[in-house]
């Protein structure tokens, strides 16, 4: 081995007290460097792991770096479990001989798991080569560069044996810590060297500024060996006097254990116990911080939160929280008192199955007395530790449970309780016990639960704030989007809608069904582009004017420029598709505009065949100025008409004919019911990957009404005309079958026409009956003036007669027609 200009004089002699340390031992090895990108990849293989591992860079470069870097075995000394930090015995060192790679810390690190240094030893196979024995450390690295991890690695034997053949005695040294000089084909070498502070954050900046400027001077690889400077994390590598050095780490941390003053010739190995002991609390905190909030569910964040402290920290862990958290409502108000109810929500323990469960089962609700640690922990959110619990402590809180005795679970055991605490409000707590023969809780594990239930609090109120705000949405959608009945006049309707993202429930599609005069159904589908609650206000009040608009019977054309000049005068933010359909069951077709809306799909039901209904396109809604256009189209009873949105059938860098095609396909696939039909076509197109849309689906089995379940009756301007209304009425439904509902559809038409005699101008009265799912009866006349409800007095000789109609019809109604109004009322007919 080659010398640097640096010697450890002293070869290693502990440092007294008051004593200078000695310098350290600074040799040249040979050192691979690799470094790793964010996808895993190596992006650098330097000269010496093309020597150590015999594989050449253009070999190594771009491949996945566990392909290259074996990371097999059982390492004793990979990560935080190296010897330097826990003082293995000789049988854990005598493992690395038996260990094939080099182990789950460095394959930690290379997945991303690890987000602090970690280091290890272990033998290895290299192809064509002896088994070499390896020293690697894994540094991730931070910052807005494409690198992930370092990775450096040494030959542990070929190191010894450079001293050996030099004459120099190995030095008898604690720790091994990598100097770092990228070599000068990499180029981000100057950048990563400049970052050797944030690449070694453990180290004081002095000390980092020294290895730094030693690097460069030197220009190549260096490892330092030193007895007193305290690096990251280091692997052991077999210093000498091994049996010596675990005596004195015995007798450090018996005097550290029983509180004693540490002798001055332990100082040493005191204080690398005590940093060892720091350094795992805070793994502990970091893998905790890694297994907790992995989703925004506040059901699993519970149980990660429970789960994470066990066996590790504790022996049992009760979690509590409050009722207005466990309810996913809003964020709990106050200090809790003897009143506050606390939700036992999870409980995780290492006893034997089930000893817990009958005594504290999970989902009881409970008060806790003031007098009680429980109370104190939740009022002043401060950690309480009880080292022991006594006979007395565990009588009184066994007091709490009736006709239970929690004693026997209890007594005798270390108890810490934590506040589970989010923007200083207490929302919960944890109630953590070791069993008697565990080392009892002590000041340090108190640091550590407060710092474990500031995290998993933390957590905590962001599900419990995702669980309210996602209530609040689905409410929020469940009260805009319509409840249409499966059967109307002729059809049967289906309808879906799925959010494009569960953080965004609520968007701006909508579906609709009116009913129409005339036994007809409007069916509406629209879309305000964009997500959120201003879609969603905006969907609303178009949905609405639909409803309005359908309501007085408003061709489709002339639908849609209405609602075009409506968004105009609401603001221009915001831009809507819309296609209306109007199904006319009796004349068996389609009436239907678009206003820059995907196309429907009819599918055929005497072949099966679907097809893409031809439109007009129109622009979309709040455009302005542009004109709109209708068509009719036939239709058969047992048609079937699919309208939706686009984000059904529009992926990403996808043509949207794709998704029509696809929709096309699936809609004709045979269903033995409306909703197994919508189901199919969901699963086909709906659960693509990449769908971010919301969807709305609207499905309409087209019935028809037979021809002989019409019957129409032209009336003349002439009063006399009402009892000849009266009698073809109860004739026809005789001949339908209908007797029972004769008298009440003779007295209602009779009112209806006598109002229609009464106020036509010049066209005869039309009188018409359909039998569809209910009687249904239409008069029309050509005064526009739609009839009110009144309230008659004892004299008035007017205005009882829709008052008649109102009591005895199921529904009635009024609305203007092209030529004048038409007046309807339906009764409910009996089941077949």
């Amino acid at each position: 081995m080659d010398h640097g200009t640096e010697r450890d004089t002293s070869h290693g002699r502990p440092a007294g007290r008051g004593a200078v340390p000695p310098d350290p031992v600074t040799g040249r090895v040979p050192l691979a460097v690799v470094v790793v990108d964010r996808d895993g990849l190596v992006s650098h293989w330097s000269r010496g792991a093309r020597r150590l591992f015999r594989l050449p860079r253009e070999e190594a470069i771009g491949r996945p770096a566990p392909d290259l870097l074996p990371v097999s075995g059982v390492l004793p000394g990979a990560g935080a479990e190296d010897d330097t930090a826990y003082g293995a015995d000789e049988t854990a060192y005598d493992a690395y001989a038996d260990s094939d790679g080099l182990g789950p810390g460095l394959e930690s690190s290379l997945d991303g798991r690890l987000s602090y240094p970690a280091a290890g030893r272990a033998r290895l196979t290299v192809p064509a080569a002896r088994r070499v024995d390896v020293l690697w450390w894994a540094y991730p690295l931070v910052g807005p560069g494409p690198e992930r991890l370092l990775v450096l690695a040494a030959d542990a034997d070929g190191l010894r044996r450079d001293y050996a053949d030099g004459g120099a005695q190995a030095p008898t040294v604690e720790r091994i810590a990598p100097g770092f000089a990228l070599h000068t084909d990499f180029p981000g070498a100057d950048e990563l060297a400049r970052r050797l502070p944030e690449i070694l954050p453990s180290m004081s900046v002095g000390e980092s500024a020294r290895m730094v400027a030693q690097v460069l001077e030197l220009g190549y690889p260096v490892l330092e060996f030193s007895q007193n400077d305290r690096v990251p994390v280091t692997p052991d590598w077999g210093v000498p006097r091994r049996a010596e050095r675990r005596a004195r780490r015995e007798r450090a941390a018996h005097a550290l254990a029983a509180g004693e003053p540490v002798p001055d010739d332990l100082r040493d190995e005191a204080e690398d116990l005590e940093y060892a002991a720091v350094r795992e609390r805070l793994e502990f905190l970091n893998e905790v911080s890694g297994a907790i909030g992995t989703s925004l569910d506040l059901s699993r964040t519970i149980v990660e939160v429970s789960r994470a402290v066990v066996p590790r920290f504790t022996d049992v862990a009760g979690t509590y929280l409050r009722e207005q958290v466990v309810a996913g409502e809003g964020f709990p108000d106050g200090v809790p008192d003897t009143t506050t109810m606390w939700h036992r929500v999870a409980l995780e323990h290492t006893d034997e199955p089930g000893r817990w469960d009958d005594v504290v089962p999970v989902g009881e609700a409970m008060p806790f007395p003031a007098h009680t640690p429980f109370f104190q922990c939740m009022t002043s959110g401060e950690p309480v530790l009880v080292p022991r619990i006594t006979e007395e402590m565990g009588h009184a809180i066994a007091s709490q449970f009736e006709k239970r005795d929690i004693r026997p679970l209890i007594t005798g055991r270390s108890m810490l309780l934590v506040p589970l605490k989010a923007r200083h409000v207490v929302l919960g707590f944890m109630i953590l016990l070791r069993h008697p023969e565990r080392p009892v809780f002590n000041d340090m594990d108190r640091v550590t639960g407060a710092e474990l239930a500031a995290r998993a609090g933390l957590v905590l109120d962001n599900a419990r704030m995702y669980t309210y705000q996602e209530n609040v949405a689905e409410t929020l959608q469940d009260s805009m989007l319509p409840h249409i009945p499966e059967r109307m006049g002729g059809c049967d309707i289906a309808t879906r809608y799925l959010p494009g993202t569960l953080l965004g429930r609520v968007g701006g599609d909508w579906f609709d069904s009116v009913k129409l005069p005339g036994a007809r159904t409007a069916l509406v589908v629209g879309d305000v582009m964009g997500h959120g609650l201003n879609s969603a206000a905006m969907m609303g009040q178009l949905r609405t004017a639909v409803q309005t608009m359908a309501g007085l019977d408003l061709p489709p054309a002339q639908l849609l420029r209405n609602l075009d000049d409506l968004a105009q005068r609401l603001g221009d933010t915001h831009l809507a598709t819309c296609l209306y359909a109007v199904y006319d069951p009796i004349a068996g077709e389609l009436h239907l505009a678009n206003a820059g809306h995907i196309p429907p799909v009819l599918v055929r039901a005497e072949d099966g065949v679907s097809e893409l209904i031809d439109l007009p396109t129109g622009a979309p809604i709040g455009v302005g100025g542009v004109p709109f256009e209708s068509v009719r189209v036939p239709v058969a009873p047992g048609d079937r008409l699919v309208m939706c949105t686009d984000g059904l059938v529009e992926m990403r860098g996808e043509d949207i004919g794709v998704g029509l095609a696809a929709l096309c396909e699936s809609a004709a696939h045979p269903a033995a019911s409306m909703d197994d039909a919508c189901d199919t076509i969901i699963r086909a197109l709906g659960t693509r990957g990449g769908r971010k849309d919301d969807v709305a689906l609207l499905m309409t089995r087209l019935g028809g009404v037979e021809p002989d379940a019409v019957a129409e009756w032209r009336l003349a301007r002439d009063p006399s005309e009402v009892g000849r209304a009266r009698a073809v009425v109860r004739e026809q439904l005789h001949d339908w079958g209908l007797p029972k509902q004769a008298d009440a559809a003779e007295l209602m038409v009779s009112e209806l026409v006598t109002n229609a005699v009464r106020h036509s101008h010049a066209r005869p009265v039309e009188l018409r009956l359909v039998r569809a799912d209910t009687l249904l009866c239409e008069v029309d006349d050509d005064d526009h003036e739609l009839p009110a409800l009144k309230t008659a007095g004892p004299h008035d000789e007017t205005g009882r007669g829709l008052r008649v109609v109102s009591t005895l019809a199921r529904e009635w109604g009024a609305s203007r027609t092209k030529n004048g109004k038409t007046v309807w009322f339906e009764l409910t007919l009996p089941r077949r």
